[in-house]
């Protein structure tokens, strides 16, 4: 096929995901810089629908915690109010105002954020599959193949890779977040559309690992129910809908229902080091960036702020990018991961214990990686100090071994 015009632009993101269409929005509502995004055409390579989930700040205090309201118009639902079911089944309902837990649905966040693009004069969508990327004198370049097979060039002084990594980066701990989900439909009203169930352990533990529902209301009648493990290996799709039934029908008791839709994915838990540079002018954002919080597996509020930080270091004429996690929460997790790993601590008491005997709004600064030194350390003596001070002893001696990267089907949290 023959070279089509070379294009121009100040940046390039390949991907069009949460990572590569958030910072799109940013360099271009900051008019930070021009910017083409490379997205691939409709068709089976792109990836089904998923569910993005965030807790925001209501006034928008900014204390570090969630995300702004850029996106509000593509939010799905909004829960109020946070519920943890026990092993024991008892439930705790906490209230984190001024935050509360929101529901971004994939399409519609593309969907506004591509219209978002077309209005202005710095954004270009660009359908067609990324081939290469490579530094080039000034700046870097990016070969892709569009729609109708044609071979384009693009040129740029930074680009933004949103793509998932092959392999994943040489860690000491590696979990998986795997889960399925049904949008279910019931008969009768069954869920309360102000409380989000965010763990529930009232479902039968794996030998290794943990596991927990999660419920979402989207009405009375109506929510996102998910079974979810973190654990070593993906389930077969047959036991992650024998997980689901059970947790429907024996502990939800939801009676008749239908599933209207259902998703299933996988994300990387792991205290893996994500190098945020592929070359001089060639950048890693997202999951493949190290957005991921390791711990809880959320991403989609650190992709926002990362993108605040990343347009904020080209507005300063900087030629780095900053980390998305600082270095004290990469090390809290890896502590907690390792303890989860080794059966050390028991992952639904812990969790559990988190919510009991945490303020929320502090609980949410943690989990979000905002709190500080002092919160922590009070945070910190409330957890199982034995297990947790042998296991920060060790982490630092362990061997860090490479691992396979998990299957297709990542979705950030």
């Amino acid at each position: 096929m023959s070279q089509g015009p070379v294009g121009t632009s100040d940046v390039v993101i390949v991907g069009g995901g949460a990572a590569g269409l958030s910072l799109a929005h940013r360099l271009v509502a900051d008019g930070v810089a021009t910017v083409t995004v490379v997205e691939r055409p409709d068709g089976p390579a792109r990836p089904p629908e998923r569910t993005w989930c965030y807790w925001d700040q209501a006034a928008g205090d900014g204390d570090g915690t969630g995300t702004d309201d850029d996106f509000g118009e593509a939010v799905t639902a909004t829960w109020p109010l946070l519920r943890v079911h026990g092993p024991d089944g008892g439930p705790l309902t906490v209230d984190p105002a001024p935050s509360r837990y929101r529901m971004v649905r994939s399409t519609a966040f593309e969907r506004l954020v591509h219209a978002r693009l077309a209005r202005s004069a710095g954004g270009r969508l660009l359908r067609a599959t990324a081939d290469s990327v490579r530094d080039v004198p000034g700046g870097a370049e990016v070969r892709c193949t569009a729609a109708d097979g044609r071979t384009l060039t693009l040129r740029c002084r930074y680009v933004f890779d949103s793509r998932p990594l092959r392999a994943l980066p040489p860690a000491r701990t590696r979990l998986l977040q795997h889960f399925r989900g049904w949008f279910v439909r019931t008969r009768a009203d069954r869920f309360d559309p102000a409380v989000a169930d965010l763990m529930d352990f009232r479902v039968p533990q794996p030998r290794h690992g943990l596991a927990f529902g999660y419920v979402l209301p989207l009405a009375p009648d109506r929510a996102l129910v998910e079974y979810t493990e973190f654990s070593r290996t993906p389930l077969t799709t047959a036991a992650y809908e024998a997980a689901l039934g059970h947790y429907a029908r024996e502990v939800l008791r939801l009676g008749e229902f239908t599933v209207d839709t259902a998703e299933q994915g996988v994300i990387p838990m792991t205290d893996a080091r994500f190098p945020r540079r592929a070359g001089a002018a060639v950048f890693r954002i997202g999951t493949a960036g190290g957005a991921t919080r390791p711990a809880t597996g959320y991403t989609f509020a650190a992709v926002q702020r990362h993108s605040r930080a990343i347009a904020a270091a080209l507005r300063d004429g900087r030629g780095s990018v900053p980390a998305p996690h600082g270095r004290r929460a990469l090390a809290m997790d890896a502590v907690l991961l390792r303890a989860l790993d080794t059966g050390r601590i028991d992952g639904p008491a812990f969790f559990t214990g988190l919510f009991r005997r945490t303020p929320p709004q502090r609980l949410l600064r943690f989990l979000d990686g905002a709190t500080s030194v002092r919160e922590e350390w009070g945070i910190g003596l409330r957890t199982p100090v034995g297990p947790m001070l042998r296991t920060a002893l060790e982490v630092p001696f362990l061997p860090r071994r490479p691992h396979p990267a998990p299957g297709t089907g990542e979705r950030p949290r």
